[in-house]
């Protein structure tokens, strides 16, 4: 999409930001809420000098040590083919694709990207604190792809050759699902699971397993139907731990949260004068010129480094862990 397109676009949105008629969302997540330089003065006869005062640099926290200190080895790279690329007015938003947990929803967002179908859509439906939808039409908030509807892709079932570490007990889902399970990470993925060692006893030799709504999470959005998302998704600008197990979570930010959290806040045709941003452009990392790709390393959450950096994470949080969506996944950005 052209710049003077997307310029052009801004204007129609402000336009029908007063008009557009509120209308149910065809998918709804639930709602929730310098050195400093001193001159010195100059004498009869002598020049004037400037000398920077630098402050003395702070000492890398035990976590950026941690980081710094891993190895090569400790670092995979993100294939371009499993890599999202949103393009808004703020900046680009590269997304990581999670097949092995949504499938099906992973496979449907490479298609309609492929189909350009994002093109001239909006983040619709923007909610601070909360997460930003998009995929819906300037004059119609309910806009989704002529596809028929997904099954659900909520939780998988894993064996223990798929390796979820456990870190921590969590609430499975505060409002819908109080049970206790634990959390950890996949792959740089915050996860929650039932414990591996029950399927020593479970028929499939199998347990339940689902990624989290931590912030950065890419999900897809849906009506109260649980088999019902299309085409449009959500992206979290906070952790939403009452949306976990109960819809699909397909992939992560890798790169760009801010650009989500900068997003306009509103609701199209709900509230008046709301100017949605522009879905400018949606493309997969593979079909780009490799000199307009982004190299994106994620430490390997089953490294040794990885357990190091959480020690460090713990050391400076009174010898605990925070909860697993504050725990940030390490990565390294070559652009």
């Amino acid at each position: 999409m052209t710049r003077t397109a997307v310029a052009s676009l801004t204007a129609l949105a402000a336009a029908l930001s007063l008009t557009v008629t509120a209308c149910a969302q065809e998918s709804e997540p639930e709602d929730a809420e310098t050195a400093a330089a001193e001159t010195a003065p100059a004498e009869d006869g002598a020049s004037t000098e400037t000398e920077s005062a630098a402050a003395p640099e702070a000492p890398a926290s035990p976590a950026a040590q941690a980081i710094a200190a891993a190895p090569d080895e400790a670092w995979r790279t993100v294939d371009p083919d499993d890599l999202l690329v949103i393009t808004t007015s703020h900046g680009d938003v590269w997304v990581e694709f999670a097949p092995e947990f949504a499938p099906n929803h992973v496979e449907r967002m490479r298609t309609l990207v492929e189909q350009d179908f994002y093109d001239f859509k909006v983040w619709h439906r923007v909610i601070d604190d909360f997460m930003a939808q998009g995929g819906g039409a300037l004059d119609n908030p309910n806009a989704a792809p002529d596809m028929p509807t997904l099954e659900a892709e909520f939780t998988i079932r894993r064996g223990p050759e798929m390796e979820i570490s456990e870190l921590q007990d969590r609430t499975i889902n505060p409002r819908s699902n109080p049970a206790e399970a634990k959390a950890g990470f996949w792959n740089g993925f915050p996860a929650g699971t039932q414990p591996v060692a029950q399927a020593a006893i479970r028929a499939d030799g199998q347990v339940e397993s689902w990624l989290l709504h931590c912030e950065g999470a890419a999900a897809m959005a849906r009506t109260s139907e649980p088999n019902s998302a299309r085409g449009q998704f959500y992206i979290t600008r906070s952790d939403a731990e009452h949306l976990n197990s109960i819809y699909t979570v397909w992939g992560r930010v890798r790169h760009g949260q801010e650009a989500i959290n900068s997003l306009a806040v509103g609701t199209l045709g709900q509230d008046m004068g709301f100017r949605p941003d522009f879905i400018e452009d949606m493309v997969i990392a593979s079909d780009l010129p490799e000199d307009e790709r982004v190299t994106i390393e994620v430490m390997d959450t089953t490294s040794d480094a990885f357990a190091a950096y959480l020690d460090a994470v713990a050391q400076q949080n009174d010898g605990e862990l925070p909860d697993v969506c504050a725990i940030d996944i390490p990565t390294r950005i070559t652009e």
